[in-house]
């Protein structure tokens, strides 16, 4: 048995549609699937970059309990469809960006003008309505980059005393879940696998949020480490490099034990011990394959002996 800890590989990516994506991580340590599964939910849900409106005003209201002249809704159900406007903002600095509609009509977020640092995700999302000829509605808000969840307490937009500051939910990643099920590896049976499936709200796509939230748990634990590093049984990757082939590579690890053209005898004993690829070869020690039954010493020698002979 390894003494060596296993390193995962993301072995698959299913993605669902543009906002929903699973990611299949293999082989993890015994009880390793509950502790990575959980760490990056926690967060993918609070810690990934992302734009909000932190605060608005609407020209002709003082506050947010204000009726609105000529628009159906009052400021508050207008605060509330202003909260569900996503956008992709490209720079750290706050936009400040305005609303203008004149006539009766629906007041959309297609209707703000943007400048070429901001984008808008949902632009059929509905503001306002405007129920008469002669009204006309303005309105300005403030975009702002950010993480996680921001109180109205903690926003740097309540300091403008003509606007009305929002909490602001900044986090772009609108669901997570995971799940994990047994795998094996050779003859290790009790390794992990683990699903993690992400929802986002299109402003980023499942794969950019799954890898900022992977390099923000490496950054958090890196720092903690120092310069201790501990040797990770590569081996057993479905990502790792060995003698130069990644394991993925179905042209060369993946090629069967019968292919090998190994005797029948040293054949047998690695199909009766489920070792039927190469790659199924590299997930196990020397000393783990003399232990195999029917594996001797000289079954080692010739394996050797061939992978040598193919480079590997």
């Amino acid at each position: 048995m390894s003494k060596m800890i296993h390193t995962p590989g993301l072995v698959a990516v299913d993605d669902h549609s543009t906002t929903s994506a699973t990611f299949v991580i293999e082989p993890l340590q015994s009880g390793y699937g509950m502790t990575l599964g959980n760490s990056l939910r926690r967060v993918l849900l609070s810690s990934i970059s992302g734009a909000a409106i932190t605060s608005f005003k609407i020209e002709g209201a003082t506050h947010e309990f204000t009726a609105v002249k000529g628009v159906k809704e009052d400021a508050v159900t207008i605060m509330l469809n202003l909260k569900q406007i996503r956008f992709r903002v490209y720079g750290d600095s706050a936009q400040t960006l305005r609303i203008v509609k004149k006539g009766k009509g629906v007041v959309t977020a297609k209707d703000i003008q943007v400048n070429a640092d901001v984008e808008v995700v949902n632009p059929e999302q509905v503001i306002a309505t405007i129920d008469d000829d002669k009204s006309n509605l303005t309105i300005d808000i403030v975009v702002e980059t950010g993480r996680g969840y921001r109180t109205i307490e903690e926003s740097t937009s309540k300091k403008q005393s003509d606007f009305i500051a929002l909490d602001a939910i900044f986090s772009p990643v609108v669901r997570v879940r995971y799940k994990v099920e047994k795998t094996r590896v050779g003859q290790i049976a009790d390794l992990d696998k683990l699903f993690v499936t992400v929802d986002t709200d299109a402003t980023i796509t499942p794969r950019d949020a799954f890898e900022e939230g992977a390099a923000i748990l490496v950054n958090q634990y890196a720092a903690l480490a120092g310069k201790t590093r501990v040797v990770a049984d590569d081996a057993t990757s479905p990502t790792a490099e060995v003698g130069g082939f990644a394991s993925d590579d179905g042209s060369m690890l993946a090629t069967s034990i019968e292919d090998l053209n190994l005797t029948a005898r040293t054949t047998n004993a690695l199909v009766n011990n489920d070792i039927h690829t190469i790659q199924d070869l590299f997930a196990l020690s020397d000393a783990e394959l003399r232990d195999l039954k029917g594996f001797g010493s000289k079954a080692l020698d010739e394996v050797k002996d061939k992978l040598a002979e193919l480079e590997l």
